[in-house]
Formats: structure tokens, C-alpha cells, sequence
């Protein structure tokens, strides 16, 4: 394992002991595999890419929600990417619930088209899923290379997200050893924060509260049925940002047998 791998299994690897390099370490599915959980959420801004519109998520989970600066990724494409380190797995729906709030509070004004986020519904169309992969990796339709960048320098690619020439490995560990993983209880707190419900109490889990006036408010002027697919009413649900964000964890969760039958 070189300095490089070491610190990709550092930030976003599961704790399951495989090697990066093995089939089911690669980035792009790192899940714990008995128990659906993520150590690596990812938040793109694609066509065009525009590091003026995504850098307030960069600053805004460090000031607003005391976590630490997630990693800055090109991906050889049209898109930047913010990749967040968790230093406890979450359940994936408590990701996706996440990247969901985070696009609300700082890119309410984005097309959802634009934002890929990784955890997500692939039959969601509020939330894309990215072509997540190792990085740094040449592309093969572009024949350039995503890397992770350091924080001055995105806005030196203007709307060109991508390298003609392959990053230096040692360079790419060494930006990541300078990056650490969201604490599970700035991970709480957050949840709670980009609830819009205040004064939460109550419990999601053993770990989260919720208010219980949001729970038995069930009237959503969004959701405007009547539904014949429950598939298309738990998506409503999550891309409801009136319902509190318990219930959108929970029709996250209802969702996921969906998604893997679309996948199958």
C-alpha cells in the first residue's frame, strides 16, 4: 500500500481491513456491506462547473456546522466535487438526507440537474448520481485526469475541470493527509441543524431528536396526489423540504428496495 492508498482508506474506505485496489474497496461503492452504511459522501457541481457557486458548501459546512474542509476533486470532466471524510459510517439514507439539506441550504438556486450527489436515489431525479471513481484517474471519453486540488487553486480551472497531465501521487497524499473526517457528533448536530424544525426533541434513533409536532403534522402542500405508485410518493416525500427531515430519512430508507430493483 502506498502513502497515497493509505490515505484513501484513511478518509473514505469502509473499516472492513480490505486492501484499496480489491473490487469491493473501490470508491465508488464504499459501503459496508452487511449493513448498508457510508464512510464518503461526494457533492458535485457539473455543466458547467463553477467553483464561485459551489465554494459556499465548502465554507459553510466549516463555519456554520464546525466540520472539517472536505477534499476539492476535478473530475476530468465538467464538474467539481466536494468529498466528505466521516470518521463513524452512517446509514446510507442519513447520507443522501444530508446531501439533501446541505443542497437546500447553500444551493437552493442550482438546478438539481446540476448537482450529482453520491449517496443517492438513482430514481431520484432531484439528486443525480456522479460517475464517483478513484481518484486521480485518467477519463476515458475525455483522455484527461481528475485529481483532488488544493483550496486556492479551482478557480484556476475556470468552467475546465480536468488535467492534461496525470498528478503527482505523492502531491495527492499529501493534500489528504492534511484533511480529517467529520466527528460522529458534529454529524448529529448537523442533522439537527438542517432540520427545519426548531426545538427538536424526540429520537430519529438512539442518536437523533425530532419534534414531534413535525411528525404529526402530515399535511404537505407538496404532495399532491392521489398516488397509485408508492415509489413516486416516498420520492415526493424526500424531495420535500416542508416534511421534517426525519421523515425524509425514513422515506430515504423505504425508498432503497426501489433503487436496487432498478439497478437489478
Amino acid at each position: 500500500m502506498n502513502r497515497l492508498q493509505a490515505q484513501y482508506q484513511r478518509l473514505y474506505l469502509p473499516h472492513t481491513g480490505v486492501a484499496p485496489g480489491a473490487a469491493n474497496a473501490h470508491p465508488a461503492n464504499p459501503e459496508q456491506p452487511s449493513e448498508g452504511s457510508v464512510r464518503a459522501l461526494v457533492l458535485a457541481l457539473r455543466n458547467p462547473a463553477d467553483w464561485d457557486t459551489l465554494a459556499p458548501v465548502w465554507r459553510g459546512v466549516q463555519a456554520d456546522l464546525a466540520w472539517p474542509a472536505p477534499a476539492i476533486a476535478v473530475d476530468g470532466v465538467d464538474a467539481f466535487e466536494l468529498w466528505f471524510s466521516l470518521a463513524q459510517p452512517v446509514p446510507r439514507a442519513e447520507a443522501i438526507a444530508m446531501l439533501h439539506g446541505l443542497c437546500q441550504r447553500y444551493l437552493a438556486g442550482v438546478k438539481p440537474e446540476r448537482l450529482p450527489c453520491w449517496p443517492g436515489l438513482e430514481a431520484s431525479p432531484a439528486l443525480p448520481t456522479p460517475q464517483v471513481g478513484r481518484i486521480p484517474a485518467l477519463h476515458p471519453d475525455t483522455g484527461r485526469w481528475s485529481a483532488f486540488v488544493a483550496p486556492d487553486l479551482p478557480a484556476v480551472f475556470g468552467d475546465d475541470p480536468s488535467l492534461d497531465f496525470p498528478p503527482s501521487e505523492d502531491a495527492q497524499a499529501e493534500l489528504l493527509s492534511r484533511l480529517s473526517s467529520v466527528a460522529a457528533a458534529d454529524w448529529r448536530a448537523a442533522l439537527l441543524d438542517l432540520q427545519p424544525v426548531a426545538d427538536a426533541v424526540g429520537s430519529v434513533s438512539p442518536a437523533f431528536a425530532v419534534a414531534p409536532a413535525a411528525v404529526a403534522d402530515t399535511h404537505h402542500t407538496a404532495l399532491v396526489g392521489p398516488y397509485q405508485n408508492p415509489s413516486r410518493f416516498l420520492l415526493d416525500v424526500l424531495n420535500d423540504t416542508s416534511v421534517a427531515l426525519v421523515l425524509r430519512i425514513d422515506a430515504a430508507k423505504a425508498l432503497l428496495p426501489y433503487e436496487s430493483k432498478l439497478q437489478g
